[in-house]
């Protein structure tokens, strides 16, 4: 911890620069203090705050600007968090609510909030789990030979395709498909579910094979795709507006559209014993995100499915806005999971 007055001078220093992204002299100081203290004083204390590591003179005769570091510190130590309003709350809840059922959208839905509340790029990602089975299968007829396909997973994936079909679904071909259904594919691990099942289903169905092979193998890339790790990025054009990072935000957009290393992160921290977390400047894991402000959630539900959400922003961020209303929306996922969780 550093003196009272330090903390004062370094306090309006940082959120004088989240407002304007403009340094801070040592006049201006000496006028927002609450009490009486010399240009000479405040230097003094400004370059004692520079020999930390907490602020930075990008120009000889310039102000100062806050360093990497001292926005740690600041979130630690200054910040006095902004109490989300009624209003807030109230819109956060009835949005959240509305896909409570179903895990995914519901996770979409909270990153869609989080981006329009954060001024953020956001994501939520769904991580891959190999145990997950398939519990159930529906086949709806939809008009024009056509049908939908909808398969749910016992970690609560919901996946659905339409696809062509070759024939009428009647009651024998309905018996035909629940029957091979019931027999290869209920409780089947989705990482088991491919091509060579279906061979082993044919010996069951006999002539009516071909007849359910739009519908199998179907429900063979619908396995896949529940299978595999899911991430998906909103408002990525929100960080355009984030002035700090410069040319930088190109770099950083290119970076998040691969994807690949940010799931890795998720992985990673999936894996730690803290359930939501803040990462500034060098904090990040990631060369790429050094120069950004990233905060992921992560929540274990259903049958220990793991996923997700969080935001991507510049390290000027208002942390005393965005912060509480993070943490919010990233409570009620999980509450609203835990509710769903109680239900199966």
């Amino acid at each position: 911890m550093i003196s009272e007055r330090r903390s004062a001078i370094l306090d309006l220093i940082i959120n004088h620069y989240l407002r304007t992204g403009e340094p801070m002299g040592s006049k201006t100081l000496c006028h927002l203090l609450p009490y009486s203290v010399s240009s000479a004083t405040i230097r003094n204390e400004m370059a004692y705050l520079s020999e930390l590591g907490f602020l930075e003179q990008r120009h000889t005769s310039g102000g100062r600007v806050p360093s990497k570091a001292s926005y740690r510190y600041y979130v630690d130590n200054l910040m006095t968090e902004q109490e989300i309003s009624d209003y807030d709350r109230q819109r956060i809840n009835d949005t959240l609510s509305v896909n409570s059922g179903d895990p995914e959208r519901l996770l979409a839905d909270a990153a869609r909030l989080l981006a329009e509340h954060t001024h953020c790029a956001s994501f939520y990602c769904t991580l891959e789990d190999p145990a997950d089975c398939i519990q159930g299968v529906d086949l709806i007829p939809a008009g024009n030979s056509k049908a939908m396909l909808v398969m749910l997973t016992t970690g609560s994936k919901i996946k659905s395709s339409l696809i062509n079909m070759p024939c009428a679904i009647d009651d024998e071909f309905r018996f035909a498909f629940y029957n091979v259904i019931n027999r290869f594919f209920i409780g089947t691990p989705l990482a088991d579910v491919n091509l060579a099942l279906i061979q082993g289903a044919a010996g069951v169905a006999m002539e009516r094979i071909f007849d359910l092979l739009p519908a199998l193998t179907s429900l063979c890339s619908l396995c896949a795709e529940a299978l595999e790790s899911k991430l998906v990025l909103e408002n990525e054009t929100n960080l355009l507006s984030h002035t700090e990072l410069g040319t930088e935000v190109y770099r950083l957009l290119s970076f998040l559209t691969e994807r690949e290393q940010l799931i890795s992160l998720i992985k990673s921290f999936s894996e730690s014993q803290t359930s939501r977390a803040l990462f500034i400047g060098d904090e990040n894991p990631i060369y790429e995100m050094k120069n950004t402000a990233t905060v992921i959630s992560k929540y274990t539900y259903g049958n220990n499915q793991k996923a997700a959400v969080g935001i991507v922003g510049s390290m000027r961020i208002d942390y005393s806005t965005i912060i509480p209303k993070v943490r919010y929306i990233t409570d009620t996922v999980e509450s609203l999971l835990s509710k769903e969780a109680q239900y199966e």
